[in-house]
């Protein structure tokens, strides 16, 4: 995620990192390159007809009035998905509260924080689709290695309560408000996993790019007898707009990605593990700052 405060002017003009231009600039190059090649066309030889703009007009607010439906989509997912995360760190400062107050063993509270924590890394690898995730494989050990690491996380935990149930160092009590617990933080898992195995429909995509080409090829039709040579100049304009909100919708309808503009999942899981610490008795880890303006 970029983090960077109101830019200036120049910074608004020049800035890269987290802006949509690199992936489009070809895409707007190509279109420019078209629109000349269609004036340079016309001007000697008269090869196209001149078109109302009227058409156009009507046709772009059409456009328009879709990319911002997809965009509204796209964000609702990007915004569910950061509460689910909140959600997922106020379980895991909780969970480890309410595991020291309703568990009398400390060894098994500690077993139960550290399966706690090794879940929230394993979440993150398993919703980046990660195999072999580094921080995730140290924390999780053979957990890493289940055939759902973070089921396999949360299994631990509830094999740990069932354990301490049964032995008499947690009343009936403890382990309800502990299980219900269990059973929030494996909901939010499931709505992260919800929203990751299911990407907006493959015909959005596939009518906003079609229709956004078609838009800009025939654009320079409208323009050439009056703009003239800067037909190419408004179209890469209108390209910029149209394909950049298309790219962007698109980043944001994949929140637990590692693009730019998806959420801070090593941040958020960095600060769970801050917050778990003096529950285990370690030192906290210095939470991770923003480089270059990307937090990850």
């Amino acid at each position: 995620m970029i983090l960077r405060d109101k830019p200036s002017w120049v910074e608004l003009a020049f800035a890269v990192r987290g802006s949509i231009v690199p992936l489009i600039a070809p895409r707007i190059a190509g279109l420019m390159l078209f629109s000349a090649l269609m004036v340079l066309l016309h001007n000697r030889y008269g090869a196209f007809p001149e078109l109302e703009a009227v058409g156009f007009t009507v046709f772009g607010i059409a456009l328009s009035l879709f990319l911002g439906f997809r965009n509204n989509a796209a964000y609702d997912r990007w915004w569910e998905g950061r509460k689910l995360w909140g959600g997922l760190l106020a379980d895991m400062r909780s969970l480890a509260r309410e595991v020291q107050l309703f568990v009398a063993d400390e060894d098994r509270q500690r077993r139960i924080i550290r399966a706690a924590r090794a879940f929230i890394h394993l979440h993150r690898a398993n919703l980046r689709k990660l195999k072999d995730d580094e921080r995730a494989r140290e924390l999780g050990g053979v957990l890493a290695d289940a055939p759902h690491p973070p089921c396999a996380a949360l299994d631990a935990i509830t094999a740990e309560l069932g354990d301490a149930l049964r032995s008499g160092t947690m009343d009936g009590f403890g382990a309800k408000a502990l299980q219900e617990r269990v059973a929030s933080i494996a909901l939010q898992q499931a709505g992260c996993e919800r929203i990751a195995n299911t990407p907006l429909p493959y015909v959005y995509s596939l009518l906003i790019y079609r229709t956004t080409y078609v838009y800009c090829l025939l654009l320079p039709l409208a323009l050439v007898g009056t703009a003239g040579w800067m037909t190419p100049v408004f179209v890469g304009i209108v390209a910029y707009v149209f394909l950049g909100l298309a790219e962007v919708t698109e980043d944001l309808s994949h929140p637990f990605g590692t693009t730019p503009n998806a959420l801070p999942l090593d941040a958020i899981c960095r600060a769970v593990e801050i917050s778990l610490a003096p529950h285990l008795g370690e030192e906290p880890p210095a939470p991770l700052g923003a480089k270059n303006f990307y937090l990850s």
